[in-house]
């Protein structure tokens, strides 16, 4: 509860207003729901006159997937006792302790102890961006899923799965998950159970031709400044370099670069990051044929395909970096010592974001950025980097107990399950 007041007052008194989503996208979002599609801009709105939002994700195309407006609309439950900007921390700190008192536990483990103090590390040093972002609400459903993957994966799976319907980098965990988790039916059919639930009720509200409206968005982005493939260009606008500069997209909400070659290298990133995703997919795939354990192949595998989506993604956006949390977090429980260094890398590269926003941002908020900002930036994607690929050497080392393998649906037996390599991990949860 400390880390996350002091965490949450940070947001008022540091610059550039890391709370700025909240007050002008989620509460205009979720308040028109509540009003018809309509908000009063006496209340919500900059406009002077009623100005008509729509039902995002239903009858309006929507950055977010549909679930996304689920954390929006119950914060204006805790809204009435303060502004909508403090409910929303509340908000996520009360889900954050739910998970945090999961991880927990009883306090007789000591990884999940240090695991424990690594995540608060984490929310102190990352700053208020990690709190007023929908990414903060989706970390402890993440957390939550993981640590249930192996005693209870229908509910490990499902809580995963919505967290996917709310922002799309789950996905990387739940990937991870069906092919580290040897009960994958459970997982597949509990993912595929939410998936229909949320896609009928979607259609049913009339919002089917904006099902998927999110993927287009984002596949047509630009380089946003805080990308690691953004770095050279940030750079030579440092330098004042021909066709090099930042300049604003008021579409997106978001600073970019531009450059020489610049459409074409945003026409590979999407191809690119397929292909990362894919080959980091295989190669734990390859490791499951081979009869790899769960406590050996989930954590950096799950993390892997985490990072692979900061390290090849056109966005970069400083909230991403709570993705690796809950990799980390499963790490530690599993095996504190061996997991420890990479952590700690984890923590720097926390550190180096909040440095970065929002501290030194308006320096790069410029059509000419300063360099002082753009070396902290260009530090925090180097430590980014270096862990996607501590952590593929830490994926290739995984022993491996058997030649290969097929794999199968079907239940494993009760003594299998009772024997798994991992029973403190789920049992005393």
């Amino acid at each position: 509860m400390v880390v996350h007041a002091v965490v949450a007052w940070l947001g008022w008194v540091l610059p550039n207003a890391a709370m700025g989503d909240v007050y002008l996208v989620y509460e205009r979002w979720s308040a028109a729901w509540l009003n018809g599609g309509y908000v009063d801009p006496a209340i919500y709105g900059l406009t002077t006159v009623r100005e008509y939002v729509g039902f995002v994700g239903i009858n309006e195309p929507w950055v977010y997937p549909q679930l996304a407006i689920i954390p929006m609309l119950l914060t204006h439950a805790l809204a009435w006792l303060v502004s909508y900007t403090p409910a929303w921390a509340i908000l996520v700190t009360l889900a954050d302790a739910a998970a945090f008192a999961l991880l927990v536990g009883r306090g007789r483990s000591r990884g999940r102890v240090t695991a424990a103090w690594f995540w608060l590390a984490f929310i102190l040093l990352l700053g208020p961006v990690g709190l007023y972002r929908l990414d903060g609400f989706t970390v402890p459903l993440v957390l939550a899923g993981c640590l249930w993957l192996v005693g209870r994966p229908w509910l490990g799976s499902a809580l995963l799965s919505i967290a996917v319907w709310m922002k799309v980098w789950p996905a990387a965990i739940l990937a991870g998950a069906v092919i580290a988790v040897r009960r994958r039916f459970a997982l597949i059919g509990a993912a595929l159970a939410v998936s229909a639930v949320t896609a009928g009720v979607v259609a049913v509200l009339g919002g089917a031709s904006n099902m998927l409206g999110f993927v287009g968005d984002q596949a047509g982005r630009g380089l946003q400044i805080e990308a690691p493939i953004s770095t050279p260009y940030l750079w030579r606008s440092v330098f004042m370099l021909p066709d090099s500069a930042v300049f604003y997209d008021p579409d997106m909400l978001t600073f970019q670069v531009s450059g020489p070659f610049l459409n074409e290298v945003i026409a590979i990133m999407t191809p690119l990051l397929a292909l990362a995703v894919l080959s980091v997919a295989g190669l734990g795939a390859y490791k499951m044929l081979r009869k790899a354990s769960f406590a050996a192949l989930f954590p950096p595998l799950s993390l892997a395909l985490a990072l692979a989506f900061i390290v090849f993604n056109k966005v970069g956006s400083p909230q991403y970096m709570v993705w690796m949390i809950a990799p980390l977090v499963m790490g530690l429980v599993i095996d504190r010592r061996r997991w420890a260094r990479p952590a700690v890398l984890g923590l720097v590269a926390a550190l180096l974001t909040f440095i970065v926003y929002p501290l030194l941002y308006d320096g790069l908020m410029l059509t000419y950025p300063y360099a002082l900002p753009t070396l902290a930036l260009t530090l925090r994607n180097l430590a980014v980097v270096a862990l996607f690929a501590w952590t593929m050497v830490i994926l290739v080392r995984v022993p491996v107990r058997a030649p290969l393998e097929w794999p199968t649906l079907t239940r494993p037996s009760r003594a299998r399950t009772a024997s798994a390599p991992v029973p403190e991990l789920v049992e005393n949860a």
